[in-house]
């Protein structure tokens, strides 16, 4: 299975917004404050946390403005109304307006400014953090198995697939030397020997592609298991840490064969195949049913068996069969 570097990208990310928000920073630091000066404002109204509405002269536009401000709640009450002698009934606050750039003639409010800093590089260097934090805990974890040599999932489904092809190997050998062996005892004639047509029944039943993938089972499980060997040090942490560093790099190499052995496996189904040949070659334990089943058939094929015996032990039968004598 192809490795996807989730983590990794994670802290990419997290690299990059940390980036940009020191760049932020430093734009911050370097850029100057427009020009301001410092004015009175008349407080319309006034909230008890220092929100309040004020009004001010702007010369720059020529008119009396008014907007939102943050007034200072802890000063003193006579600035405020009703106590501010202000035939209006208003408030007094200072205030700084800006007197050069695009917002000439505005307040600058700065009791609001640490709200907008949040939004932006401070935001981005709490989010960049956090990604580089979950980026090099999760990445470590991920890879120190890999960094130890350790596959002890890959190296399981080695052994299962070695087990599966030579369970089956083994499977077809017994029916092959159950044939053997009965065609020893017994022969094919009108009455064949019960448990010889048996034996052949069983590999009818399983068909010509048994002898195919109990081949292919052999071949491979003797190409898995001097791997499997190899791999031990891969099978485990415990393992991974007691090997020395040739055990470990000849392990490193078994696994990669392993990766491609399996994966090849699994492109071709040899694991189903070896399991439903293992099932096909069993239909033999139940003796009476195998029995019934072989007569009949061979009832109605009996060359099939035959051809089938003489493929499999061509030399019993005619060591069985005497030339007839000549009693001219």
């Amino acid at each position: 299975m192809r490795h996807v570097p989730f983590f990794r990208w994670v802290l990419t990310a997290g690299f990059t917004l940390f980036a940009c928000s020191v760049g932020l920073y430093a734009i911050e630091a370097d850029t100057e404050p427009p020009a301001s000066r410092q004015i009175d404002l008349a407080v319309v109204h006034e909230k008890a946390d220092g929100s309040c509405r004020v009004r001010w002269s702007d010369p720059y536009a020529g008119k009396t403005r008014e907007g939102p401000y943050h007034c200072d709640a802890g000063r003193s009450d006579l600035l405020k109304a009703p106590h501010y002698g202000d035939a209006r009934g208003y408030g007094w606050a200072s205030g700084f307006m800006f007197t050069e750039g695009p917002d000439r003639g505005d307040l600058d409010d700065v009791e609001a400014d640490p709200e907008e800093d949040l939004s932006t590089s401070d935001a981005l260097l709490v989010v960049g953090v956090l990604l580089i934090v979950t980026g090099l805990a999760g990445g470590n974890l991920r890879a120190l198995p890999r960094v130890l040599g350790v596959e002890a999932r890959l190296v399981r489904h080695a052994i299962r697939l070695a087990e599966a092809a030579g369970r089956t190997s083994e499977d077809y050998a017994r029916a092959v030397d159950a044939v053997r062996d009965a065609g020893r005892r017994g022969e094919l004639g009108t009455a064949p020997d019960p448990e010889l047509a048996r034996a052949l029944w069983v590999l009818r039943e399983a068909g010509p592609e048994a002898h195919a993938a109990a081949a292919n089972a052999r071949e491979l499980a003797d190409r898995l298991r001097p791997l499997l060997e190899k791999a031990a040090p891969a099978a485990g942490l415990r393992d991974g840490l007691r090997a020395g560093p040739a055990a470990r790099a000849d392990a490193a190499a078994a696994v990669a064969e392993l990766r491609r052995l399996l994966a090849d496996a699994e492109r071709h189904g040899l694991r189903e195949r070896f399991t439903q040949t293992s099932v096909d070659l069993l239909r033999g334990q139940d003796g009476d049913r195998a029995a019934l089943a072989a007569g009949a058939d061979f009832e109605r094929d009996p060359e099939a068996y035959r051809r089938l015996l003489a493929d499999l032990a061509p030399l019993e039968p005619a060591a069985r069969r005497k030339p007839p004598r000549d009693h001219r």
